[in-house]
């Protein structure tokens, strides 16, 4: 199958590498190529699976964070999804409003809230959690197991070592 994007990058790699420094076809290509894939991945995510529900990702990413962790914190919420304070804010009132999460008072601060799933919102995740991982494997089918894990702990060794301006 002919890939424009992926020749595009191809040849934009090809030029960068005839150039002087600061030229750098390596980082430029790593960084085309995860940007291309998240992209793609994200807009397969939400357009096959979140937006028929009326979700986004980033509301689907929230509701499993709280599957997993159960109550939380607004504010622990928007540090552990890289989200601005108000972007969570935004995504709970939504979910709010659906009925999938509601605002608790926090059991150790009385002036905290907590935010959590309901029973509707559980369900919920547990049958978009299904469908996302059976195309999230698609996606990664051109991967072997150990490619994989691989694949996972480069991934990792970059974030961890990101520039330490980025929270």
């Amino acid at each position: 199958m002919d890939r424009a994007d992926l020749r595009y990058a191809a040849y934009a790699r090809e030029r960068l590498a005839a150039m002087p420094p600061p030229a750098d076809a390596e980082a430029f290509a790593l960084a085309y190529n995860l940007l291309q894939l998240a992209y793609l991945l994200v807009t397969d995510l939400e357009t096959r699976i979140h937006r028929p529900r009326g979700w986004t990702l980033p509301g689907f990413r929230l509701m499993f964070k709280l599957w997993l962790l159960g109550p939380t914190r607004p504010v622990r919420l928007a540090e552990i999804s890289s989200m601005s304070r108000s972007a969570v804010t935004n995504a709970v009132n939504t979910l709010e409003r659906d009925g999938l999460v509601e605002r608790r008072p926090d059991p150790d601060d009385g002036r905290a809230v907590t935010v959590g799933l309901t029973p509707a919102g559980e369900s919920a995740v547990r049958e978009v959690f299904t469908e996302q991982t059976r195309r999230e494997r698609e996606w990664f089918s051109p991967l072997a197991p150990g490619e994989r894990g691989e694949l996972t702990g480069l991934l990792d060794r970059i974030l961890e070592g990101r520039p330490g301006d980025v929270p």
